[in-house]
């Protein structure tokens, strides 16, 4: 398996107030904000065009279980259903199963510490 992280694929933080985060870094560092936190867009080496989401999540979500982190990243992968296998066999610990939508694949692990990673095989354009 040649590749495995291709980059940062999202941010994600618990918030007492998502709404409120999300206005503080649109007024005061510009983030272009909507439902789900804001979009960065950017270009690989070979000049497609990538995004990397930044998202604050309500104080009691369940979405980053079972970590007990207050955050949880967000790596960009390819061939996510390939990379899952090798994982698993190399030992890492997979949480549920992976799960595919218009904008892409997702797949969670666990890391050394027990923090909850979410693996992303993303389809960007689906965002454009």
């Amino acid at each position: 398996m040649k590749k495995r992280v291709t980059g940062i694929g999202g941010l994600f933080f618990k918030s007492k107030d998502p709404k409120a985060a999300k206005a503080w870094y649109q007024k005061h560092l510009g983030f272009n904000t909507d439902d789900y936190g804001s979009t960065f867009w950017w270009q690989d080496k070979e000049g497609n065009d990538c995004s990397t989401q930044w998202s604050p999540f309500p104080e009691e979500t369940k979405y980053f279980e079972p970590s007990k982190k207050d955050f949880m990243f967000n790596y960009r992968v390819e061939n996510l259903e390939a990379l899952l296998k090798v994982l698993k066999a190399e030992g890492v610990t997979v949480v549920g199963d992976m799960q595919e939508f218009e904008y892409g694949k997702f797949g969670w692990i666990l890391d050394n510490d027990g923090n909850k990673i979410e693996l992303w095989e993303p389809i960007d354009k689906a965002f454009l």
